[in-house]
C-alpha cells in the first residue's frame, strides 16, 4: 500500500506539492483550519509545520509487515535515485582484510563486518570498519585503535554523518539500541544479531529513529553504559522513540559495559528477552 493509497482508504483529504503530500494536521489537539502537515510521498514520514507534531503515517494507522517491505525497498530506491552522482566511498587500494580475535571476537564476525587494516600512517595499528546506509553505500570508516592510540576511534572523512549501524535486514520487530561499533559487534558475535550501533549518544535523533519504524521496527531495548552519562542518554533516547512511536526498554546489568559482556552474560540477556 502506497502513502497516497493509505491516505484514500483513511479519507485524509490531502493535496500534492512537491515531493509531499499536504494535509491537516494529524494532531488530535491542534484544530487545523489549513492543511499544515507535510506527509513524504514515499516513506509516510510527517510533520507539521505549525505545531511540530511528528511521526510516520503507517506506523499512525498500523500496517502489516510485507507492506513495510515493500515501502523500504521503495526507500532505497529513493535514495538511489538521489544519490546517482556518487557511488560512495572505495575501500583504500592498500588495505588488508583483518583476520585476528582482538577482544576475543571471532574472524568470523569481523569478517561479516568487512573488517580490514591499511598501511595509511594514520591508520597504523586501527582495525577499520565500512559503514554503509540503507542503500548499501559506503558513507564512512571507522577505525579502533588497538594498541591505546588516540584518538581511540577515527571517522573518516571527516564530519561524516554516521546512520544507525548496521541496517535493520530483514525486517524483525525489535533492536538493542548501543553506543558504540564494538558494542554492537560484541553482541552479534555472541549470539545478539539485531544489535545497532548509533555512534555515540549526541549522534542519535528522531529521523534515524523514525528510519527504524520505516523498517518494521517496533520495539528499541537500549543499553548504554551504566554510568550516569550513559544512563541519562538512555532516558533521552526512549523519550525520543516514544515520540515516534517506537515502544522502549532500558537494560540494566551488574556488568554495564555492552562491549565487555561476557557470552554467559550475553546468553542469559537472550534468554530474558526472547525466551
Amino acid at each position: 500500500m502506497t502513502v497516497e493509497e493509505l491516505l484514500k482508504q483513511r479519507d485524509v483529504y490531502f493535496i500534492p506539492k512537491g515531493g509531499d503530500f499536504l494535509v491537516s494536521c494529524l494532531n488530535p489537539e491542534h484544530p487545523d483550519k489549513n492543511p499544515s502537515m507535510r506527509i513524504d510521498q514515499i516513506t509516510g514520514i510527517f510533520q507539521c509545520f505549525s505545531c511540530e507534531y511528528k511521526g510516520n503515517l503507517f506506523t499512525y494507522f498500523g500496517e502489516k509487515a510485507n507492506q513495510l517491505q515493500l515501502r523500504r525497498e521503495l526507500l532505497k530506491k529513493k535514495i538511489k535515485d538521489k544519490r546517482s552522482e556518487s557511488i560512495g566511498l572505495s575501500f583504500p587500494k592498500n588495505m588488508m582484510p583483518y583476520t585476528g580475535n582482538w577482544r576475543n571476537i571471532k574472524p568470523e564476525t569481523y569478517k561479516r563486518f568487512e573488517a580490514f587494516h591499511q598501511a595509511d600512517p594514520d591508520y597504523v595499528g586501527r582495525i577499520n570498519f565500512p559503514i554503509r546506509d540503507i542503500s548499501g553505500r559506503i558513507v564512512a570508516f571507522n577505525g579502533r585503535h588497538t594498541t591505546g592510540g588516540t584518538p581511540k576511534y577515527m571517522i573518516s572523512p571527516a564530519g561524516a554523518k554516521m546512520p544507525l549501524f548496521p541496517i535493520v535486514e530483514p525486517i524483525q520487530g525489535d533492536v538493542i539500541l548501543v553506543e558504540g561499533i564494538y558494542d554492537m559487534i560484541n553482541l552479534h558475535d555472541k549470539g545478539l544479531t539485531n544489535a545497532i550501533c548509533t555512534f555515540g549518544t549526541k549522534n542519535i535523533n528522531e529521523d534515524k529513529l523514525q528510519m527504524l519504524s520505516i523498517q518494521g521496527v517496533n520495539s528499541v531495548h537500549i543499553f548504554f553504559d551504566g554510568d550516569d552519562a550513559g544512563q541519562h542518554a538512555a532516558e533521552r533516547v526512549k523519550e525520543m522513540c516514544e515520540r515516534v512511536g517506537l515502544h522502549t526498554s532500558n537494560i540494566h546489568l551488574k556488568q554495564s559495559d555492552p562491549g565487555a559482556l561476557p557470552e554467559g552474560s550475553v546468553h542469559k540477556l537472550k534468554s530474558k528477552l526472547y525466551g
